[in-house]
């Protein structure tokens, strides 16, 4: 065994027993070798490793094999023995009444590469938190101090929990965010070939920074409609955990000016994951394929891949929709470990943050005993091409929902305008991630409203109505920090910059809801890898838990029109 120098190796651990994955690269192989085997017979009999996040995806069901390359195998231990900065941290678990829930957020990421398999995992979490499965085309049987769910297409969700005060005609306190970020699509037929090279033909999904999603390890993820074997059919999510997909960028030798004139690929001819190169058994293979068949809508060698995922043929694939997905885990970063480097942060981190609040503020009968509002989440698919969908925030999802509650819960005729008066009475708290100043460009901000990180959840301004929020509003959200000690920060856009926007005015306008825009403050929003600090994750989680415990005692001391 080659001898490893103290100082280099000083300087590849974090603490006493943690080897940090970037800098291990930089060893050689024979100093690898012997860097892995010191470790591993100093860990013993009590290990504590860093996943090496980057070399393999984490996944969060099963135990896995570390896989570290020429490398010895580390055979799987219980998860609990591992301390990991890609998903559950015993650093950073805490118990669920009080505590941290960054570790819980990193496992939702990690699991929910798409819309639909973000949706799959929420409804996991909310069935075993005792919530009741609901299905929107059979009649609904609520009763108070109930919770309840449900969901639509697979990438949209509607959870409530019914206090045991309730009366027809008072209010819904709702949490929205979306379940969709940016991203590559496969083409209905995706099959190409170029220069000898398979490709993957793709369309575009909101607006990405798609230069940030070449030279990525890319896979593919979504669903599948399955035939079975009665000749029926069924719908599936599927995950590639390993990288398949490839953009790689032109080399600077044939692009001398990229660096000057700056880097703007055609998203047409430029934006084309790369699969494998072409053999013959392939070439013969797509002559004989007829037009209509999914084989010659998609490369078979994809189409194998995909079978062996879901353990069935390939000719019982009937229809599959697929995003393209980066397969490097989410994690946290910093120097402290006070940052959260992920994809998809935008808005799975909202998401999150309210969907946790919500179980958690009705845990057990008592936290609705005298609760007389409605508790709710709305989790909508589209947000990043303007809500217009069946599953997106510009439908009556919400309403709908709200309008089958009050009349399931009226046992006897309650008098003229039930729902709209509990609309008047309710109040909506759309959480979008915000943007955080950013510390090479803060002319990008107007002077006085910069967000930080750390500094807790943004409020968001528009006098054009681009975002919901009003002085009303605003006040009565912020009391309710003020009350648990929470902080909150306050953004507008500069005047000679244009203004995105969110759900919020959607839903306002279109139920009638007094609304406020908040969200996480973040940096690289709509990258391939945004950033987020640790601390807003908790301090939203709890802001969002108490607008749910308290916003009652609070909206009765104000009296507006």
């Amino acid at each position: 065994m080659p001898i490893l120098t103290a100082a280099r190796f000083k300087f590849m651990r974090i603490g006493k027993n943690h080897l940090i994955g970037p800098l291990y690269l930089y060893l050689s192989s024979r100093e690898k070798m012997a860097a892995t085997r010191l470790q591993q017979l100093q860990l013993q009999p009590c290990p504590k490793l860093v996943n090496p996040c980057f070399l393999s995806p984490v996944t969060t069901s099963t135990p896995t094999t570390t896989r570290l390359p020429h490398l010895l195998t580390i055979p799987p231990r219980s998860r609990s023995t591992f301390t990991s900065l890609c998903s559950s941290s015993n650093q950073i678990h805490e118990s669920p009444s009080g505590g941290s829930i960054v570790s819980e957020l990193l496992d939702y990421l990690n699991e929910s590469w798409t819309h639909f398999h973000a949706t799959a995992e929420a409804k996991r979490q909310l069935l075993d938190a005792g919530f009741h499965l609901l299905n929107e085309n059979e009649e609904w049987d609520l009763k108070p101090g109930g919770r309840y769910f449900f969901t639509r297409n697979m990438s949209s969700l509607v959870a409530f929990a019914i206090g045991e005060k309730y009366d027809i005609g008072n209010g819904f306190h709702v949490i929205a965010a979306h379940t969709d970020s940016p991203c590559l699509k496969l083409k209905p037929k995706s099959a190409s070939l170029k220069s000898g090279y398979l490709m993957v033909n793709v369309q575009t999904y909101g607006s990405g920074l798609w230069h940030t999603w070449f030279d990525r390890d890319l896979s593919v993820a979504g669903r599948a409609i399955l035939r079975t074997s009665d000749s029926s059919f069924v719908h599936k999510l599927v995950k590639v955990k390993r990288p398949l997909l490839r953009i790689p960028t032109l080399a600077i030798h044939l692009d001398r000016t990229v660096n000057k004139d700056g880097f703007k690929p055609n998203l047409e001819t430029h934006l084309v994951p790369l699969l494998s190169t072409r053999s013959e058994e392939i070439l013969s293979e797509s002559k004989e394929t007829s037009v209509s068949s999914s084989k010659a809508r998609h490369h078979s060698k994809l189409l194998e891949v995909l079978s062996e995922e879901m353990n069935c043929v390939v000719d019982d694939i009937m229809s599959i929709e697929l995003n393209i997905c980066d397969t490097q885990p989410s994690c946290l970063g910093g120097v402290n470990n006070e940052f959260i480097f992920s994809g998809r942060l935008d808005n799975l981190a909202s998401s999150f943050c309210a969907l946790r609040a919500l179980i958690d503020s009705c845990q057990s009968s008592e936290d609705l005993s005298s609760e007389d509002a409605i508790r709710m989440v709305a989790l909508f698919d589209n947000e990043e091409v303007g809500s217009n969908s069946i599953q997106g925030a510009g439908a009556p999802t919400m309403f709908q929902a709200m309008r089958r509650i009050s009349s399931c819960l009226a046992r006897q005729y309650v008098g003229e305008g039930a729902i709209e008066r509990a609309i008047r009475r309710s109040f909506l708290v759309s959480a979008d991630m915000a943007h955080g100043v950013h510390p090479n460009f803060t002319d990008k901000h107007e002077e006085y409203h910069r967000p930080q990180m750390q500094k807790g959840l943004v409020i968001k301004h528009n006098a054009n109505q681009r975002y919901a929020t009003s002085g009303i509003t605003s006040f009565l959200f912020k009391e309710v920090a003020k009350i648990h000690d929470l902080p909150t920060q306050e953004f507008v856009v500069r005047n000679d910059m244009g203004c995105g926007s969110t759900i919020g005015p959607i839903l306002a306008t279109g139920v009638g809801i007094r609304t406020v825009d908040c969200g996480i403050s973040q940096l690289s929003m709509h990258s391939v890898r945004e950033i987020c600090g640790k601390e807003d994750v908790d301090i939203a989680y709890k802001h969002f838990k108490a607008f749910y415990q308290t916003f009652s005692s609070i909206d009765r001391k104000l009296s507006v029109d």
